[in-house]
């Protein structure tokens, strides 16, 4: 098969659309906006707190909201561009982020804000399977292993990044926005998006449309709910009843959902998620792994916000720069990974998991000898020798679980593994967050980041044994 060097798909009769480089950037820029906005508001919640008059359980919402939506919808997401078209659902998902983060950042009162950042949750599971869908459609051998990497890189930089950008945009106070300048920056890079897209993403759609399965889209929105809403604002609220009712009623609720999909699978119906796909390895065994990488990831993001901020008084751009030392050695290890990939296979994950445990290590070692004095600079050597680990995991993992899912359901495929990593994001927050200050009230704050920095490194120790059963090569 002959692919196009060139920027437009080509159709040929014998050859599927091909995404060129800038096709490739305009998908990549769209996966970057949702993970962005994930963490862009963690050094905002305090000044939110302050204009909103929002109280700790409010702005829980505002973080748990959002991702929840996102969580929830992505793998109906994938399934309505598999059936509809992915660049069309694209178009339609930016769109709405767009007008979602607008509404954002205009957003009046804390109850609106909370509403807005649901509704961009949404958006964000539109636009997000279409971009691994349409890689897996429109690309192949070399070129996919790269767009897989990028990928990858993408959304650990991304994660990252956002915190930088968050810290950056509250205290440059841009016309007086404050912390609304952190939803207002996604409008003109949507628009630009918008522009690009039709120029140069080529459509794709499933060769055998399924529709989507109204009872497994349902209870799978019930079987994540049920744990991250309690789990997201139990401790906020008080624990009230509610919340031990509905984490009795996850397991149910996944037991309802896996016997639900599995009945519709044996009678030739088309489940939401295909239980085949499971068959797969390399998605059983990549999707497993990345859960203790995102739950350690994203409760080490919060909990350093928070810590930088309350505890050792930095102000937002000195707690966000705090870990541009991380941005800068994911990036410049990301570069090297598939490289390294191709010639040592699989293995690079667990030496990625070795180097991140031993970055983790030096972080906790530094926040209990220097704290309060936990500064941008005391903070480099543990935050490059972490920000190198993720770097040589998180790209080789999203690769290594699509790399056998067929084309044909590459959008379920993806909303899989996009919704996986989301739910693992928020439950990070709620877990290690709900941890770290509860930890605080009784340890003080210096002792509750070093206890979770060492519950962390647990994750990452998990990580690197899971590694070791991944298939040695992928394609």
């Amino acid at each position: 098969m002959t692919e196009t060097l060139t920027s437009h798909p080509v159709r040929s009769p014998s050859a599927p659309p091909a995404l060129g480089g800038l096709g490739l950037f305009t998908v990549l820029l769209a996966a970057a906006l949702p993970l962005v906005d994930f963490f862009i508001v963690n050094v905002a919640l305090p000044t939110m707190a302050r204009d909103l008059h929002a109280g700790d359980a409010v702005l829980e919402l505002v973080v748990a909201g959002y991702g929840l939506a996102y969580a929830v919808l992505l793998v109906p997401g994938g399934r309505l561009g598999d059936l509809f078209g992915r660049r069309r659902l694209f178009l339609g998902g930016m769109a709405a982020f767009g007008v979602t983060s607008l509404a954002c950042g205009l957003a009046p009162s804390a109850g609106t804000l909370v509403a807005a950042r649901v509704a961009q949750g949404a958006a964000a599971a539109l636009m997000v399977p279409q971009v691994l869908a349409t890689i897996q459609s429109a690309t192949s051998g070399p070129r996919r292993a790269r767009a897989m990497g990028l990928y990858g890189a993408t959304a650990g930089l991304s994660m990252v990044a956002g915190q930088i950008l968050g810290g950056v945009l509250v205290a440059a106070d841009i016309a007086g926005s404050g912390w609304r300048a952190v939803f207002l920056v996604n409008v003109p890079v949507v628009v630009a998006g918008l522009f690009l897209a039709p120029r140069t993403v080529p459509e794709t759609r499933s060769a055998h449309p399924e529709p989507v399965d109204g009872p497994g889209t349902a209870l799978l929105a019930v079987s994540l709910l049920t744990p991250l809403a309690p789990l997201t604002e139990g401790r906020a609220a008080g624990w009230p009843l509610w919340t031990w009712l509905s984490l009795a009623a996850f397991p149910f609720a996944a037991w309802a959902f896996l016997a639900v999909e599995r009945r519709a699978d044996r009678l030739g119906r088309t489940p939401l998620v295909p239980p085949g796909l499971f068959a797969l390895t390399s998605l059983r065994r990549g999707l497993v792994m990345i859960v203790p990488f995102s739950i350690g990831f994203s409760g080490f993001m919060f909990v350093i916000a928070v810590a930088l901020q309350q505890g050792a008084g930095l102000g937002p751009v000195p707690a966000g720069l705090a870990l541009v030392p991380m941005a800068a050695a994911f990036f410049a290890m990301s570069l090297a990974g598939p490289r390294l990939v191709a010639r040592y296979g699989t293995r690079v994950v667990v030496v990625g998991a070795v180097t991140q445990g031993l970055g983790v290590a030096v972080l906790a070692l530094t926040a209990w000898r220097v704290w309060p004095d936990l500064g941008p600079v005391a903070l480099l050597p543990g935050a490059a020798i972490a920000g190198a680990g993720q770097a040589l995991q998180l790209p080789v993992l999203m690769r290594v679980v699509l790399s056998e899912v067929p084309s044909a359901r590459a959008g379920v495929g993806g909303g899989v593994l996009v919704t996986t990593q989301q739910s693992a994001l928020a439950l990070g927050v709620a877990t290690l967050g709900t941890l770290f200050l509860s930890l605080t009230a009784h340890w003080g704050m210096r002792d509750a980041l070093v206890a979770t920095l060492l519950v962390q490194l647990a994750a990452v120790v998990l990580t690197g044994l899971l590694g070791l059963r991944l298939p040695r090569r992928t394609v």
